[in-house]
């Protein structure tokens, strides 16, 4: 039975310009006529771009003004989960593709606006003022030819007409060259060849005591009975010891510290050595608090007096005072009534 042909395959094939290549794809180029995305080769091409972020950054250009690009409406119309379109939308982020910022509306309320730029590079270019066009120079009018007349009438004389001359050119004035505009797109997220913090040094003890540093060690060679991932060697356990002291030398607890170094890891957990390093530097406890210091949260603390309410005793309202009596206008009320009398 013969293998079933694909015709219309078969004819666009053999109208593909020139040699079909021996190795490779074949490109089979039909003209667009309606609902087709301009996609241009530097994001198609990025070679820091995932095949991720390419394929978000083409979905939201096929988009509409307006339309939500956020993660969970983007999510909700792929088959990438959320991490997957987070991730590949920090990556425009960092390219300058993608730029989000909050803005306040006029009812106080603050919403996160994105905006997108098909072709970034370019806004990051000074844009260069346009050229002066010359002024139109008008065309010379050119004189009508005289009509005969009749023989017996007499051929009237021809009015001259003025032609206009176009005017002297203007001097030209040097025009500064444009200020170079700030970009509109900052990456906030630093890009990967971006040169890192160094790594802070790993804490110190005040004074590595040997009874700090067999503490320090039995702890750490211990380590793997409760977590087997973190099995140390013994480089490593001489490298960490200092941290752990200084640890315990600020009153941590060992079952407080081995949670702290611990819990969840990630998986899989390569480096056990350089997490506990991590952690240790990071999540270091504060000294504990002096003796003066203790005795500052004992002291009493200053007492406020609260002037308490009152009733007046003609009128009935409520007034601050420390002793019974009157309220301020019952008083001026009977100081009038008094000198009245008086």
């Amino acid at each position: 039975m013969d293998i079933q042909q694909n015709t219309a395959l078969t004819r666009a094939l053999a109208e593909v310009p020139g040699p079909l290549p021996t190795s490779g794809v074949i490109h089979i180029t039909l003209p667009h006529t309606d609902r087709f995305t301009v996609v241009g080769n530097h994001l198609a091409q990025h070679p820091d771009l995932s095949c991720t972020a390419v394929g978000i950054a083409v979905r939201i250009q096929s988009l509409p003004q307006g339309a939500k690009v956020g993660i969970k409406a983007l999510a909700a119309h792929c088959k990438e989960g959320e991490k997957r379109i987070a991730a590949a939308l920090r990556e425009l982020e960092a390219h300058g593709y993608l730029q989000r910022f909050r803005h306040r509306l006029p009812s106080g309320r603050v919403i996160t606006r994105t905006v997108f730029c098909n072709r970034p590079a370019a806004l990051l270019r000074p844009r260069r003022p346009a050229a002066e066009a010359p002024a139109p120079v008008p065309a010379p009018v050119q004189e009508p030819a005289p009509v005969p007349a009749p023989a017996p009438m007499q051929e009237p004389a021809p009015v001259p007409v003025r032609i206009p001359t176009a005017a002297p050119p203007s001097p030209e004035v040097p025009v500064a060259p444009p200020a170079p505009s700030a970009p509109l797109f900052v990456p906030r997220v630093p890009p990967p060849t971006a040169p890192k913090a160094p790594r802070r040094p790993l804490p110190q003890p005040s004074g590595l005591t040997p009874e700090l540093d067999r503490a320090a060690t039995t702890f750490l060679s211990d380590l793997h009975r409760h977590a087997p991932q973190f099995t140390l060697s013994e480089d490593d356990v001489r490298r960490l010891v200092p941290g752990v002291a200084a640890w315990l030398e600020r009153a941590a607890r060992p079952d407080a510290i081995r949670r702290a170094l611990t819990d969840d890891p990630p998986q899989p957990l390569k480096h056990p050595a350089k997490l506990l390093a991590h952690r240790l530097t990071e999540l270091l406890p504060p000294a504990p608090p002096g003796v003066d210091a203790l005795a500052a949260l004992d002291r009493p603390r200053p007492r406020f007096t609260v002037t308490p309410f009152q009733t007046c005793e003609d009128c009935d309202r409520a007034f601050r005072s420390p002793t019974p009596g009157h309220c301020r206008d019952c008083r001026e009320t009977r100081a009038a009534y008094a000198q009245a009398a008086a």
